[in-house]
């Protein structure tokens, strides 16, 4: 949240005139605005594979926010301050955040057919063992 506030403050100092800084600045805005709600959608979840995906995304996030920075400085942003604030927010951000990823249960998983987010020597193409476990619908209808 403190990032998506930095970027909302920068936000707000961007002229409504200037359209490469505006252009920024709405990104900017959008990848803070993912970070929270990619944090609960991870949060939320127990299994490795989704809680990858999203750390997937909020690292995407804030380093293209992180990168961001040099291009308001390239419009030439004058409260460079904000730019460093951000920059130094997200640096403490990605120490937490590294963190947080090593506490996911990497044994709790389904197999990820696409093969990035499996846990390691998993592979996409493993025969799932949960296949051989019997299911008895309670649902069926013995006599169909």
């Amino acid at each position: 949240m403190e990032i998506l506030k930095i970027v909302e403050r920068i936000t707000s100092l961007v002229p409504e005139d200037d359209s490469p800084l505006s252009f920024l600045a709405r990104d900017m805005q959008a990848d803070a605005l993912q970070i929270p709600a990619k944090i609960a959608g991870a949060s939320g979840v127990d299994l490795y594979d989704i809680k990858m995906e999203n750390a997937a995304v909020i690292r995407k996030c804030a380093r293209q926010i992180y990168v961001g920075c040099n291009g308001f400085r390239i419009w030439d942003f004058k409260e460079t301050e904000y730019l460093e604030l951000l920059r130094a927010q997200i640096e403490d951000f990605r120490v937490l955040f590294a963190e947080w990823v090593k506490t996911f249960d990497q044994w709790n998983y389904v197999i990820d057919r696409w093969g990035l987010f499996n846990p390691p020597g998993v592979n996409y193409d493993d025969k799932d063992p949960d296949e051989d476990i019997p299911f008895d619908n309670p649902f069926d209808d013995p006599e169909d």
